[in-house]
């Protein structure tokens, strides 16, 4: 471990700052108050209603958008502190990065770009943008949280396979926090899905013994000595994070001696992640994505409600873009400045799944 800051992490000395300026607070770095921003806001809250893989209230041992968040952050703070990067930074990242995803999961977002695709279309992570710039609103003298520039920009360039951000920044890429928390959520879906499958019993130990990653963790935890199949699962689950994450710091900490990063700029600069994972983790890793979708994204108690999502959503916005009024005052004052169909689209966005259903009867 290291407990200093390399010269190639973001600080508030480096730092682009806050659109509005503020003075600084007497105990708190300006990263860490960028994390505590992040945690209280509704839209944060709002993330426990949010479906994951399962709906929530399906099983309440099923992970929702809110506790992957969290689980996202606990690894990228990990890998962060590991490297000698901004771990507040870090951790504000991963704990927004899906504030803008929409009810009933990627098919909800699938749903309402289309119901938006004449109005500018919806993406999740510019969703995240608007709520953190816009849509959230605690200080009486500017709209948004006034994050810092550098916790914006890794929202903005969250990537992952799911996420294909487009937006206005310059840069080539975001800082290294930002790209540590790509990494993290990738890491932290497709361990905690399959653990989440494995519980559904949509998957079974004899099905994840064929992937590679599967076995290797199972092995290294002595699996088969573990009797308790929830436990068992667990571990295996959990052991997979452990090596990821390991093969992670080694194969980042190589690849940015290996090029000499000295500075921020540099990585700005850099089109290429410099966070990743070694050839044979990727190549592991890639194999556990595709079994999770052939085996559990694509089974039909999944996909049940995927259908039925276009639906539900399509329904709800032409009944708010048919009576405005029925919308909070909040979301009708927003309606001159940005158009009707937008304004609807960002009250949908907000949502929680259930309430979302609500709104339908």
């Amino acid at each position: 471990m290291t407990d200093f800051l390399q010269s190639f992490a973001v600080t508030e000395l480096n730092s682009r700052g806050r659109r509005f300026k503020e003075p600084a607070h007497a105990y708190r770095a300006a990263f860490e108050r960028d994390r505590d921003r992040i945690i209280h806001t509704s839209a944060f809250r709002r993330l426990e209603g949010k479906t994951q893989v399962f709906m929530p209230q399906t099983n309440d041992q099923y992970r929702t958008r809110l506790t992957h968040s969290i689980e996202v952050s606990q690894i990228g703070r990990t890998i962060a502190k590991s490297l000698g990067v901004n771990e507040a930074l870090t951790e504000a990242v991963c704990l927004a990065h899906d504030l803008g995803h929409s009810p009933f999961g990627h098919s909800g977002e699938a749903a309402l770009n289309e119901l938006m695709k004449n109005f500018g279309g919806f993406e999740h992570n510019a969703q995240t943008l608007r709520i953190v710039d816009l849509l959230e609103r605690p200080y009486p003298d500017f709209v948004g949280l006034n994050l810092m520039y550098e916790t914006r920009l890794g929202l903005a360039k969250h990537r992952t396979f799911y996420d294909k951000p487009k937006n206005g920044f310059a840069e080539k890429n975001c800082s290294l926090e930002g790209q540590i928390a790509d990494l993290a959520d990738r890491i932290a879906y497709n361990c905690h899905d399959l653990e989440d499958g494995l519980r559904a019993k949509l998957l079974n130990y004899e099905m994840i013994m064929n992937i590679e990653l599967c076995a290797q963790a199972a092995q290294r935890c002595e699996a088969d000595k573990i009797g308790d199949n929830i436990i068992r699962n667990t571990r295996i689950a959990k052991t997979i994070i452990d090596m990821l994450v390991g093969d992670c710091i080694e194969t980042s900490r190589g690849t940015i001696a290996s090029i000499n990063i000295e500075n921020l700029q540099q990585v700005l600069d850099n089109s290429k992640n410099l966070i990743t994972l070694s050839g044979d983790a990727e190549q592991g890793l890639g194999e556990l994505e595709n079994f999770l979708w052939n085996n559990m994204y694509e089974c039909k108690d999944v996909t049940a409600v995927s259908v039925q999502a276009a639906g539900w959503l399509g329904k709800i916005f032409n009944k708010f873009k048919n009576d405005p009024k029925l919308m909070p005052k909040f979301y009708q004052n927003l309606v001159g400045e940005f158009g009707l169909e937008r304004t609807v689209c960002d009250y949908i966005a907000g949502m929680t799944d259930w309430y979302c259903l609500e709104m339908i009867k």
